[in-house]
């Protein structure tokens, strides 16, 4: 009888365990535009993102990136923001083993570099880290694969100047 209670008990955990550590790495594309506002004139321009990370469980993760977050010249000069960041992510599935629709968010701290350019002189550059966060929505369509709709919130700021960043994205994530 001990016997089958300790093959009961291991099959238990070895099930818990399996379903608890399946998630593992995942790699994320997104793109989309941005909308840069800085003392009340605002542009906007297109942006993408690449997101990779580790998932501990179907509903926390954590991320690393890089963005392209801004990017525009004309005859005055030049503007460019990218983001190096890591942070969290929580997700929730409303379908069966992580699959259909879904709800996210995100969280964490990024290294916004803004690089300034004027014609006829050397370019300029300044970054500084601050927080960044997101939510979003989208489907999986099955353990590996899935499609997003996101909508972040960044900070950067140089050279004295400080500007918002916000960004609707769609992004497509592989789960190996």
């Amino acid at each position: 009888m001990n016997k089958i209670h300790l093959l009961t008990g291991a099959l238990a955990l070895s099930v818990l365990s399996t379903s608890a550590f399946a998630e593992g790495p995942f790699v994320r594309v997104e793109g989309g535009r941005s909308h840069l506002n800085v003392n009340g004139s605002s542009d906007n321009d297109t942006t993408w993102s690449l997101r990779g990370g580790y998932a501990f469980t179907p509903n926390v993760a954590v991320e690393g990136f890089y963005s392209n977050l801004y990017d525009k010249s004309n005859s005055v000069g030049s503007a460019k923001v990218n983001s190096f960041g890591a942070g969290v992510v929580g997700k929730y599935n409303f379908g069966p083993e992580n699959s259909g629709f879904f709800v996210d968010g995100r969280a964490g701290l990024a290294r916004n570099k803004v690089k300034i350019g004027v014609p006829g002189l050397p370019s300029q550059s300044d970054s500084k880290v601050k927080p960044y966060y997101g939510v979003g929505a989208g489907y999986d369509f099955n353990r590996n694969v899935g499609v997003g709709l996101n909508y972040d919130w960044n900070k950067a700021s140089a050279f004295g100047v400080s500007g918002k960043l916000r960004t609707v994205t769609l992004g497509a994530e592989y789960r190996f």
